[in-house]
């Protein structure tokens, strides 16, 4: 393979990185330069009980090196998980851009992806209220092109400028460093009420899509307008969005605080397990092209992050496929060290004047000279480009290249000119966009309405959705300590929706805040998770509650059926080894009761067996394991004695998501598609569910 044909095979990149892995297998233990060591357990001293010696250099690198092992962690996006990937276009977009690894269906373009929380520290919980982040580092052959994006459209400023201040305001509050990861107190709020450009965010924000169910199973969204370049010059306006091909689902708020205490790597070990089991992460790619002249009949500015464009104005076209299908190999190498620019974009590819964008295009590169220690960070392995790299920059912290070249300047003659300097046809140019105007600190009158869109958003939920969303703000705002700050946003919710104010005043014993004129907004049923494709089980967790005397032959068929759809089966009983069946053979247990929970699974599933559901029926755990799922709105399944458990847990067969049978076909039918939607939200009993 040339090295011009680097970045068309899935794995060019793992190739490369192959250089820089340290394998220890067949290896003696040695110090940093090399020099063998055959004692590590003891300090070099003169006698048994003497002082230990400064010419003990192996003890000296030791501590030196654990010492120096912390780096700054981001500021934002602080705790997160990666893999490795490829993508491919399903066609030529030819018209659109001249980006290569857009043009050739037969190119597998390695990329390395990074999901993360935005607020919490490093040593946060995965399941927190928050936005996540999605970016993806593409290793084109034209160089790197990152998309920096979230798992929702929009943001909560206009302007880089407010970056500082949105980010202290959600982060603990710097008096006592609390609450960690979270939006629910003081700071966040009294921003939010003060500042009206966030209120399309904050619905995102309180809605269930800041509860993702898996990174597997969230949207992405590149937030600003880029611009596509074709080889023409012809520019248009483009939104980039990923579509998770297992759908849109989400934890519900009980779940996910529980899963902070019990499993806090959850979103994590998700990732991670998937991947090592071949339950492949897959997206599209998609985009929204607008073109110049449509822009300006879309009712608002294109520039303003706090705005989407609505799937049935602009829809969604599907242009390639995302796979993760590989795990790093060392954490901090790679999904620590990685470094994601907005800068880095190809030809083909270019910004707006978006004023946010334009801020994140210099943050996010010079967060790095700190946390990587130096401008050579695009030389650590992971960020190192697949395409070669030859310019005049030099020197530096941690340079890693040994330049050959006499010249170090251009233009030059020592040198023969080189390196010399790409075509028009071949080089990055911007788009020769007409500007003018007079330098003033303002904002354009385009980006003033704050609140259509998160009526739009608002209206456009279901109304389980809808529900969550006020359970959210009562939640968030009964964590803050000033009552002005509450009747504030009560206030600012009013200019979004009437129903939303007066029912989160409601639950905050507030007094109904003035009816305001409703917005004409039109809903758009693309917002809503409820709307989503429901059509796959591929890689749900359903957890089979059994004990000594389970029905062999209940608990194979169901599964059987349940593995030939993609699902994941775990044996739960109150110890681990093995169970006799009620026919006398052994049955492995894959999960102690003791270290796992029904917030960990999408599914229950109770096999007949007289001996095991009388068993199960004297367990409290294990009725609380259903009950606690009933509440969480999951599937539950019972066949034959099974359902006794769930009538000693006073839960009625014909509930919603509830499907019990004597077996059969039609039984697994009809929990395979219970499965199959993820959440029954018609259970109106819920409130007297002791879980």
């Amino acid at each position: 393979m040339s090295v011009r044909d680097l970045g068309s095979d899935q794995d060019d990149k793992v190739k490369a990185l192959e250089a820089a892995r340290s394998r220890p297998e067949g290896m003696h233990l040695t110090t940093d330069q090399g020099i063998p060591v055959s004692h590590t357990d003891d300090s070099l001293r003169p006698g048994p009980r003497g002082p230990t010696l400064l010419e003990d250099f192996h003890l000296r690198e030791k501590l030196t090196r654990f010492d120096h092992e912390r780096i700054p962690e981001r500021v934002v996006h602080a705790r997160g998980s990666g893999a490795h990937g490829y993508f491919q276009v399903y066609e030529p977009l030819t018209r659109y851009t001249k980006a290569k690894f857009l043009q050739d269906p037969s190119i597998k373009t390695p990329v390395f992806v990074r999901f993360s929380t935005v607020a919490g520290s490093r040593g946060s919980a995965d399941t927190v209220r928050d936005v996540r982040g999605f970016a993806v580092k593409f290793y084109t052959q034209e160089g790197n092109f990152d998309l920096v994006g979230n798992n929702m459209p929009v943001f909560f400023i206009q302007d880089g400028i407010k970056f500082p201040d949105v980010v202290h305001a959600v982060k603990p509050e710097p008096h006592h460093e609390m609450p960690q990861a979270a939006s629910a107190h003081d700071s966040f709020w009294d921003f939010v009420s003060l500042v009206p450009e966030t209120a399309h965010m904050v619905m995102w924000v309180m809605s269930d899509r800041a509860l993702p169910r898996s990174y597997r199973m969230m949207e992405g969204f590149g937030v600003h307008t880029f611009r596509f370049i074709n080889a023409e010059g012809k520019s248009r306006f483009v939104k980039f969005h990923w579509k998770p091909l297992l759908g849109v689902h989400a934890l519900v708020w009980d779940e996910a605080q529980k899963l902070a205490g019990k499993d806090p790597d959850f979103h994590r070990r998700d990732l991670w397990e998937a991947i090592e089991t071949g339950d492949y992460p897959e997206y599209e790619l998609g985009v929204q092209i607008i073109e110049e002249e449509q822009a300006a009949t879309l009712g608002f500015d294109l520039l303003d992050a706090t705005k989407l464009v609505p799937e049935e104005v602009v829809p969604v076209k599907r242009v390639g496929k995302l796979v993760l299908h590989r795990n790093p190999t060392n954490f901090f190498a790679e999904t620590e060290q990685v470094a994601f620019c907005v800068q880095n974009v190809v030809p083909g590819i270019d910004f707006t004047n978006d004023p946010l964008m334009q801020a994140r295009l210099f943050s996010y590169r010079d967060t790095q000279l700190t946390r990587l220690g130096g401008p050579n960070f695009a030389e650590i392995p992971i960020n190192r480009p697949l395409a070669p790299v030859h310019n005049h920059q030099q020197d530096g912290f941690h340079r890693h290249t040994i330049d050959a070249g006499r010249a170090n300047y251009h233009p030059n003659s020592l040198g023969g000119g080189c390196p010399f300097l790409a075509s028009m046809q071949q080089g990055f140019t911007s788009y020769p966009e007409r500007v003018e105007g007079e330098k003033l600190r303002i904002r354009s009158e385009s980006f003033k309405d704050h609140f259509s869109q998160a009526a739009m958003f608002f209206r456009s939920q279901s109304e389980p959705e809808r529900n969550h969303l006020v359970d959210a703000c009562r939640f968030e705002l009964g964590k803050v300590e000033r009552k002005e700050i509450r009747e504030r946003v009560v206030k600012l919710f009013a200019q979004i929706d009437s129903e939303l104010a007066l029912r989160v005043a409601e639950g905050l014993g507030l007094p109904p805040p003035a009816p305001q004129k409703p917005h004409a907004v039109t809903p758009s049923p693309a917002l809503s998770i409820e709307t989503s494709p429901k059509a796959s089980i591929k890689s749900r967790r359903v957890a089979v509650l059994a004990a000594d005397g389970v029905s062999a032959a209940d608990l194979a068929a169901v599964k059987q059926a349940l593995l030939s759809e993609g699902a994941q089966v775990r044996v739960v009983s109150k110890r681990l080894g093995a169970l006799k069946s009620a026919e006398g053979n052994a049955i492995e247990v894959d999960k102690c009761a003791l270290t796992t929970s029904s917030i960990e699974y999408d599914a229950i599933f109770v096999p007949g067996g007289a001996a095991s559901v009388d068993a199960l029926v004297a367990q409290g755990d294990a009725r609380h394991f259903i009950l606690e799922a009933y509440r969480h709105c999951k599937p539950i399944g019972a066949t034959n004695e099974g359902v006794e458990l769930l009538r000693a847990c006073g839960i009625d067969g014909a509930r919603p998501g509830v499907v019990t049978s004597a077996g059969g076909a039609s039984f697994v039918a009809s929990f395979i598609d219970a499965i199959r939607r993820h959440r029954h939200w018609g259970r109106d009993d819920l409130q007297a569910i002791p879980a």
